[in-house]
């Protein structure tokens, strides 16, 4: 009898055991769950910044041609998108009295557009416009 009450004696675990196996399962299990929390977080980031990114870009498609752009403000909603265009001639210094040899003149376009959530893109760039008949 004795043989037999040794052999249940260690068999199995103790109640301190079980509760630092538990423990160190918490443990992972939140760490895991830190790690998904920031992917998704990342992830709805880059999808915002993706559908900002391609607004953007069908607003700047979307640019009156080259002859027909000129200098002003436009504003508007895209996909609950927010957007401006602000255009406006670009301040260049003159070399010589070259600028009125010029056949096209520069146009600043400067493009913001902010989504519902709070985050927004900028995009700035640059057209030529045929310079208009003195």
């Amino acid at each position: 009898m004795s043989r037999r009450r040794y052999s249940s004696a260690i068999a199995g675990f103790t109640l301190i055991e079980a509760l630092v196996a538990l423990a160190i399962i918490a443990a992972v299990l939140s760490s895991i769950g830190a790690v998904i929390a920031t992917t998704v977080k990342g992830t709805r980031s880059i999808d915002q910044r993706l559908a900002l990114a391609g607004g953007a870009e069908t607003l700047l498609a979307a640019l009156p041609a080259r002859d027909l752009l000129k200098p002003g403000r436009q504003s508007g909603e895209l996909a609950g998108h927010r957007w401006r265009i602000d255009v406006a001639p670009m301040n260049l210094p003159d070399s010589s009295g070259a600028s009125q040899a010029r056949r096209f003149v520069p146009l600043a376009v400067n493009m913001r557009m902010q989504a519902p959530g709070g985050p927004a893109i900028q995009i700035t760039t640059v057209r030529l416009v045929p310079r208009a008949a003195e």
